[in-house]
């Protein structure tokens, strides 16, 4: 006989949409000690036992983690339930074989990549998935086992596609997928979000909540209130204050004009244009699909507009932005993987007088941390509200700016392209444009050593 598990409001909240006919997805959690890996095995285990055949996939991102922390609690609640003697577990596979012929999988789903598409998946029949700490997880597995749904009845019972989905707060994207859209109720019937915390939980005890209380202010709001707009990462170049902040530095200062691109072609990301005042930012230009002649064009409009010379203009040139800046003569090519420059106002060798070289392994990582240290210092002014869409997105990928493993040589680094392109699930179109702004600061002259013509004069641009 099945004992009775003990689960309170929020646990119950979750199994009756685990139960329902038309929900798919539901995300549960948001905080510390909020019965996240609890309720996911107690699902798991009661469709194992009442839906004969049926298979399930329980996974977090690394196995350690998932045999100390999950694996270890689903142990538990088999105890509690008195069921231990319903199945076999296999340690070498990591697999839980029932004797009604029900199967649950534990599984690493880590990003590799020589796996980049989650191929290894594709073998799996599954009723169902839970899925621990979601926010850890790559986009790419979560989509990867959408389409692994086909053991969906038996004898005595039919379901639907269920996916349940445990976190902690994290600015990816859980946040775009559930967290944003379930604060501004606009998330799809077919998802749901249950927020969790160590304070919904009868059974965390007063001590441990005060405890947590006693933490740093960031734990604390993201595990103890569950705020998702914080970021507990200290490689993070920049909080979650400092942008927010940037809709509110009114003193940041005027100057010259600049247009900063991060070209696309054809539908392959974005294209953006930022138009800059000094210090002052306005988003100019999205385009979703555009060829290089009518990028150039939307580039030379907004240079019109803000009468920007060609030598404040500056172009992602890897890539298709080669052929836009060819279309713009006299405009600054911006190579990623290029060497760092000299700062012209930086420090000076003492013997020779002469700038010192600065100690970053390429130009993006040296114009991503000088931008974030301008920010920080809250010297940068986001002057005109870009709308939520586009702040929403700038906000995310700003706050993937992070500091990377340093070279052989001590250089500092920030996170790579494509590291990022992983936690966001896209390419941070947005954010780029910003760090390539500081190229304009490193170049012996305004433009690259050309003289910026009289009739540009600062402030009035905007």
């Amino acid at each position: 006989m099945i004992a009775t598990l003990k689960t309170f409001a929020k646990q119950r909240e979750a199994l009756r949409l685990l139960r329902d006919d038309h929900t798919n997805e539901i995300m549960y959690g948001g905080g510390a000690r909020g019965g996240k890996s609890w309720i996911g095995n107690a699902w798991v285990l009661m469709c194992c036992l009442s839906m004969p055949g049926s298979a399930f996939l329980v996974a977090r991102e690394e196995l350690t983690k998932l045999r100390d922390t999950t694996l270890n609690t689903f142990f538990k609640v088999t105890n509690a339930l008195g069921v231990k003697e319903e199945y076999t577990f296999n340690a070498q596979s990591n697999t839980a074989s029932f004797h009604n012929g029900s199967i649950i999988f534990f599984r690493e789903i880590k990003y590799v990549p020589s796996d980049p598409e989650f191929d290894r998946l594709g073998s799996y029949d599954l009723t169902g998935a839970f899925i621990d700490e979601a926010q850890q997880i790559h986009p790419k597995a979560i989509s990867v086992l959408r389409g692994r749904f086909s053991l969906l009845s038996g004898v005595g019972w039919r379901t639907i596609p269920k996916m349940l989905l445990t976190c902690n707060p994290a600015k990816n994207w859980i946040y775009t997928d559930f967290y944003k859209p379930s604060k501004d109720g606009i998330l799809p019937s077919d998802k749901a979000f249950v927020v969790s915390l160590a304070t919904d939980n009868p059974f965390v005890t007063e001590d441990y909540i005060n405890f947590l209380k006693k933490s740093d202010p960031i734990t604390v709001a993201r595990l103890l209130d569950g705020n998702f707009e914080y970021d507990d990462d200290p490689t993070a170049l920049l909080s979650y204050d400092d942008i927010n902040n940037l809709l509110h530095n009114t003193d940041a200062q005027p100057g010259l004009p600049a247009v900063i691109v991060d070209a696309a072609r054809f539908g392959k990301d974005k294209a953006v244009i930022w138009k800059w005042n000094g210090w002052r930012v306005r988003l100019a230009r999205v385009l979703l699909k555009s060829s290089v002649p009518q990028l150039a064009t939307a580039v030379r409009e907004v240079m019109v507009e803000i009468k920007c010379p060609a030598n404040r203009v500056v172009i992602d040139e890897d890539g298709v932005g080669g052929g836009v800046r060819d279309l713009i003569p006299g405009s600054i090519g911006f190579i990623a993987n290029s060497r760092a420059l000299t700062d012209p106002k930086g420090e000076r060798d003492k013997l020779t007088g002469k700038h010192l070289p600065e100690n970053y392994n390429n130009l993006k990582s040296q114009c991503k941390y000088r931008m974030a240290a301008r920010i920080r210092a809250r010297q940068v002014f986001l002057d005109e509200h870009p709308g939520p869409d586009a702040w929403e997105m700038l906000g995310e990928e700003l706050a993937q700016w992070k500091r990377w493993k340093v070279d052989t040589d001590g250089k500092l680094a920030a996170a790579p392209k494509e590291v990022e392109k992983e936690k966001l699930g896209r390419s941070p179109d947005y954010a780029d444009p910003w760090y390539m702004r500081e190229l304009l600061e490193l170049l012996p002259k305004p433009g690259g050593g050309l003289a910026v013509p009289r009739h540009i004069t600062p402030g009035g641009i905007f």
